[in-house]
């Protein structure tokens, strides 16, 4: 069994020493869906939303948020970031939003908790963007995806992780 890697041995938390690390490319890919009434997608979808284009500022959120991380999460490393790709799917059937977040880097450590606090960062303006119309707005979803690079290699979720929009409806997120 691993055992966690931010913890000491008397139980403290510590940053993680990658020092003794190779530098390698490393990409993350992280997804997660903001479901909604189907008017408020049709406003998003007509950029009609009283607050401006909906997506675009939530792209730029979201790509802030990544570069962002190391001061939000207490334990990550600061890393000098070569791309952040944040994408949106408007699903018009589900009356949800995917969002799907590219993070890459050449460095000692991954950036997984970049492209995870890019996706929820990208959700999170659009609910703050939308809730005048809609407060019952739902984000599920939020998973890594996919992880390439360092010593332990290529990780691969096999199945979309599943969502919630209310009691009886479930879907997957689209990537």
């Amino acid at each position: 069994m691993s055992k966690l890697t931010h913890f000491g041995a008397h139980g403290q938390a510590h940053m993680v020493d990658v020092a003794a690390k190779d530098e390698t490319h490393r990409i993350a890919r992280a997804a997660g869906r903001i479901g909604m009434l189907p008017s408020t997608l049709k406003l998003i979808a007509a950029g009609s939303a009283k607050k401006g284009d909906v997506i675009g500022i939530a792209r730029i959120a979201a790509i802030q948020a990544a570069k962002k991380t190391a001061d939000l999460i207490p334990l990550c490393h600061p890393l000098a970031l070569t791309r952040v790709d944040v994408d949106f799917k408007l699903d018009r059937k589900a009356a949800a939003v995917d969002c799907i977040a590219t993070v890459e880097t050449r460095g000692r450590t991954g950036v997984e908790m970049e492209a995870l606090t890019a996706v929820a960062a990208g959700l999170l303006t659009i609910y703050d963007m939308c809730k005048a119309v809609d407060r019952g707005m739902v984000m599920s979803g939020i998973a890594l995806i996919e992880k390439r690079g360092g010593k332990s290699g290529t990780w691969l979720r096999k199945t979309p992780p599943a969502t919630r929009r209310g009691r009886n409806q479930q879907q997957n997120v689209t990537y």
